[in-house]
């Protein structure tokens, strides 16, 4: 961010005081629905952000894998002022020229076929919801899920998703929804009937801690829904736009097996817009983009100038510095590094969507250990923990993390003795 535009947001907050005090004000302020936080942050670059106290860390969670460029990109800030600067929001009684471009790049990228579009949306649960929506119209109403799965804390996004914590307290949710477990392809086989509308699943469970599909898994969920003419709807949310290593995870030979496993339907948010708030739903083809008329679906903000050329700057960045493959060569980088540990057993996922595996359910403690060695990660189950950085993320910045990490695991190997 430049001087100038620092300046003019001091002037908005007073970025002079500590973090003790941004938490009492927090407190007295914000909804706790998030608990309290870790820290006040108020300041990125790169792959680096600051708190209120003015200590630096390492971001490995990417604000949950959505600063795929890392934080104050150049190109990204310069498409987003220049784009502000033009023009902000007109509504989606009318068109504009961002939203059509950002729209055909996520087609060509998906390799969907022609008669494909996109319904641009603020957020993951907003493009799930849409999905959701979509598959009522199929004049069915069962839908199969997988245990373990989040699609979002919206009502339909709700019922798709797994964690009863989640979902108890707001029930009774929309009906239909059958949870089945998570990569067993006997189990999805005698759930799909033909009264099912939809299967939807992740190709990669983020919030279960990062577990892939196992190898076939998708191609058989593909095959189900074909034979009984059933959408396969694939949240590609947390896993999408780069951050396995292929532009979306169902590409992946390690997940596909070198079969067809394209959706009917595709949902994007998280990296998408590098920071700023997009959700996209891909429908591919004719036969399923007619499914939502005129007046059956729809949205405020979605698919604004503002986003629209973040999504863009995003894209395109990716392509240009060549972020699939840094995110192949840093995730393994990741994965030879955390070795030798007694509480270390594997690292699971794809590119710079990975899970450390611990042998105890200390991931809480090992996170609060690394936070205070200046390293931001995600204890996502009590026994694992995640990371999904920026995909700038250099060798030597994942080395240094890497390095940190037996220290967080004797501190908490001490606790459990």
């Amino acid at each position: 961010m430049s001087t100038d535009l620092t300046a003019q947001n001091n002037a908005l907050v007073d970025t002079g005081q500590g973090s003790a005090q941004w938490m009492e004000r927090y407190a007295r302020s914000v909804m706790g629905v998030f608990g309290t936080p870790q820290r006040v942050l108020v300041r990125g670059e790169g792959a680096y952000v600051w708190d209120a106290d003015g200590r630096r860390y390492l971001d490995l969670l990417g604000g949950i894998a959505v600063n795929a460029l890392g934080h104050a990109h150049p190109f990204l800030v310069s498409a987003v002022t220049a784009q502000l600067a033009t023009l902000g929001h007109v509504s989606n009684f009318f068109a504009n020229p961002l939203q059509i471009a950002l729209a055909e790049r996520i087609l060509e990228l998906a390799q969907a076929p022609e008669g494909s579009t996109v319904f641009f949306s603020n957020s993951g649960t907003e493009a799930n919801e849409a999905a959701f929506k979509l598959t009522r119209r199929t004049g069915r109403t069962k839908v199969v899920a997988a245990q373990g799965a989040f699609h979002g804390r919206s009502l339909g996004a709700l019922a798709m998703t797994w964690k009863p914590a989640y979902r108890e307290p707001f029930e009774p949710l929309p009906a239909g929804v059958v949870h089945v477990p998570w990569g067993d392809v006997d189990a999805l086989a005698a759930a799909v009937d033909d009264e099912t509308a939809a299967v939807v699943l992740e190709p990669v469970q983020g919030e279960a801690g990062v577990r892939p599909a196992p190898a076939g898994y998708l191609a058989a969920a593909r095959r189900l829904t074909r034979a009984h003419g059933a959408l396969l709807v694939l949240d590609e949310v947390q896993s999408g736009v780069g951050r396995t290593g292929a532009w979306f995870a169902h590409q992946l030979a390690e997940l596909n097996g070198g079969e067809d496993v394209t959706p009917d339907v595709m949902t994007l948010a998280k990296g998408l817009g590098g920071g700023i708030p997009v959700g996209a739903t891909v429908v591919y083809g004719t036969a399923n983009t007619h499914l939502l008329n005129p007046g059956q679906h729809g949205t405020t903000f979605g698919g604004n100038p503002v986003a629209c050329a973040a999504g863009l700057a995003t894209l395109h960045v990716i392509e240009r510095d060549g972020l699939l493959a840094n995110a192949v060569t840093v995730g393994q980088r990741i994965e030879d590094g955390v070795v030798g540990h007694p509480l270390v057993s594997g690292v699971r996922g794809f590119g710079l969507l990975r899970a450390i595996q611990l042998t105890q359910p200390v991931a809480a403690t090992v996170a609060s250990a690394l936070l205070d060695a200046g390293f931001i990660v995600n204890p996502v189950a009590p026994d694992a923990i995640r990371l999904a950085p920026p995909l700038i993320l250099t060798a030597d910045q994942a080395d240094s993390f890497t390095a940190a990490l037996p220290a967080a695991l004797d501190l908490a190997a001490q606790e459990l003795s």
